[in-house]
C-alpha cells in the first residue's frame, strides 16, 4: 500500500453530494464527468482495503486542491506526504501482522487439541485419515494427487477434486508444509494438513489466499509417477 492507494479512495461526502449538478452540455462535459465516475467507482473499491478510517470531507479537500493545484493552500507538502504514508503504511501493516499471529496461534491450538492430530518439530499438523501401504516419496520425486484446500473460515480456495483431475508435482516444488509432508505419506494414504503461515505463503499473499494464512488441504497421495 501507499500513495497509489491513497490516489483510489472513494471521493464521496455530504458535502460533495450537496453541490449543485453540472449540466452535460457537450463532449467534453461528458468526458469529463465519465472520467469522474469511473475514477470514483474505482476508489470506492480501493477503500475497502484501506488499513483505517478515513475522514471524506479531509479526502476530498485534499483531493480538490491537489486537482487545481492550489499549492498556496496546501496543507502538507508534497515532498511530506511520500514518507508520511509510507510510516502510515508500514505500522498498518505491522499492527496487521500482529493480530494475524495471534489469530493463527489461536487456529493452531485449538486444532492441535483434536484427537489424532500429530505436530512436526516444524509445527505442521497432520491427522491420518486413512494409512497407505505403497512407497513413501523423496524430494525429487513427481507424485500424483488429490487435495481440497481450504482457509481456517472453511472457505474452499483450490480443488483438484472439483476440477476432477488429480494434480502432478515435484516434491520439493511446492510450499514446505507440503514437501514435509509427502516426504512422510505411504502412496495410498489420506492425511489432513493444517499448515502453518511460516510454511506456506507467509506474508505473501496468494490469489483467494490473505497473507499470513494458516492453511488446510485434505491430500490423498494417488501414486508416484516419476523421478
Amino acid at each position: 500500500m501507499g500513495v497509489a492507494l491513497i490516489a483510489g479512495i472513494v471521493l464521496s461526502s455530504s458535502c460533495m453530494e450537496n453541490r449543485k449538478s453540472v449540466k452535460l452540455a457537450n463532449e467534453e462535459d461528458s468526458v469529463s464527468y465519465a472520467l469522474g465516475l469511473s475514477a470514483g467507482s474505482g476508489y470506492a473499491q480501493n477503500l475497502k482495503d484501506f488499513p483505517g478510517e478515513v475522514n471524506k470531507d479531509a479526502l476530498i479537500e485534499g483531493f480538490i486542491k491537489g486537482l487545481k493545484e492550489d499549492t498556496a493552500n496546501y496543507r502538507i507538502q508534497l515532498d511530506e506526504i511520500y514518507p508520511f504514508l509510507q510510516s502510515y503504511f508500514t505500522r498498518a501493516a505491522e499492527k496487521e501482522r500482529e493480530q494475524a499471529q495471534l489469530e493463527n496461534v489461536r487456529i493452531l491450538h485449538e486444532n492441535k487439541q483434536k484427537e489424532g492430530v500429530k505436530v512436526t518439530n516444524s509445527g505442521l499438523q497432520y491427522r491420518i485419515i486413512k494409512e497407505g501401504t505403497g512407497k513413501i516419496p523423496a524430494r525429487e520425486d513427481i507424485v500424483r494427487v488429490h487435495y481440497v484446500g481450504r482457509l481456517a473460515d472453511g472457505t474452499v480456495f483450490d480443488s483438484s477434486v472439483e476440477r476432477g483431475q488429480p494434480a502432478e508435482f515435484p516434491v520439493g516444488a511446492v510450499i514446505q508444509g507440503w514437501t514435509e509432508a509427502l516426504m512422510m505419506m505411504p502412496v495410498g494414504s489420506e492425511w489432513e494438513l493444517v499448515i502453518p503461515s511460516d510454511l506456506g505463503y507467509g506474508e505473501r499473499p496468494v490469489g483467494s489466499i490473505p497473507a499470513n494464512s494458516v492453511l488446510f488441504f485434505d491430500v490423498t497421495l494417488l501414486d508416484i509417477v516419476s523421478k
